[in-house]
């Protein structure tokens, strides 16, 4: 029955996260569609939780999407996600008088990565790499920064850390974000003067809601659209979209996965 909670997971990867639900929660109460948030500490604990029925719905990073696919059999449903989360890539970054110009120029060179289970600053970029014609453990030196392991990759750290070295010498490109190069570069926490894009990564998309195998599709699809009816012009909404990152919760879609599955394959990250 809808007046039953759906229980939501979320993994606290920042203080703000409680803040961020404790508004949806509120919202979907005003729906008549109360909800039930449950917090983890990392994506791990959130998908054993969602295969073992402690939640509904989890809040997912790609891969942690791609852990409960596999772990489900493909089972699992899939629901919303953020417009920011769609058609993203990751960008390589060098400085602009190291000679390197593109992926050609990086046989042999360090290469400052993210956390072990970032998708955007590990995973895909080691990936595109692949496709480059350059083999992991083979063609160049990874350096990586493992900040907040267990967090796929949801904050700056480890990408931070990497532009701080690539800044200081130590390393002769490090990835990031898209979205994170965009917001340095306009506030000068990247001097781009010195540092510039040398090459990205195809297209993917982030994070996207998932529903547990055996949750009844017709209630997870009214749980979406209850969702998507927030609204970004509504000010008691907009906080909450600000914190979150969006403007629109778009329908989920699996197209802009398929890098991450390769790289899953390529690492047998999941083996």
């Amino acid at each position: 029955m809808l007046s039953e909670a759906i229980k939501v997971g979320a993994v606290i990867y920042d203080p703000k996260v409680t803040v961020i639900w404790g508004i949806i929660a509120d919202f979907f109460k005003t729906e008549g569609m109360p909800i039930e948030c449950v917090f983890y500490k990392d994506y791990t604990a959130q998908v054993d939780g969602l295969m073992a029925q402690e939640i509904d719905v989890a809040w997912n990073s790609p891969l942690a999407w791609l852990d409960s696919h596999l772990r489900s059999g493909g089972k699992c449903l899939y629901g919303a996600m953020r417009d920011t989360d769609r058609d993203r890539k990751t960008c390589f970054i060098a400085k602009k008088d190291s000679g390197i110009g593109g992926f050609k120029d990086l046989k042999g060179k360090t290469i400052g990565f993210g956390a072990l289970d970032s998708p955007q600053a590990r995973l895909i970029p080691i990936y595109c790499l692949h496709q480059n014609g350059l083999e992991y453990q083979e063609d160049y030196v990874e350096k990586r920064f493992d900040v907040g392991v267990g967090l796929h990759g949801d904050h700056v750290g480890g990408e931070m850390e990497a532009l701080k070295a690539l800044s200081a010498g130590d390393l002769d490109v490090s990835v990031a974000l898209d979205l994170n190069w965009e917001a340095w570069e306009k506030d000068g926490t990247a001097d781009g003067n010195k540092l510039g894009v040398i090459g990205t990564t195809d297209l993917f998309d982030h994070c996207i809601f998932v529903g547990r195998e055996g949750f009844p599709g017709e209630r997870f699809d009214e749980w979406t659209r209850v969702l998507r009816r927030m609204d970004y012009d509504n000010p008691s909404h907009r906080k909450m979209m600000d914190m979150e990152g969006l403007k629109r919760w778009e329908p989920g879609r699996l197209s802009g996965f398929g890098q991450l599955r390769g790289a899953n394959e390529y690492l047998r990250f999941f083996s």
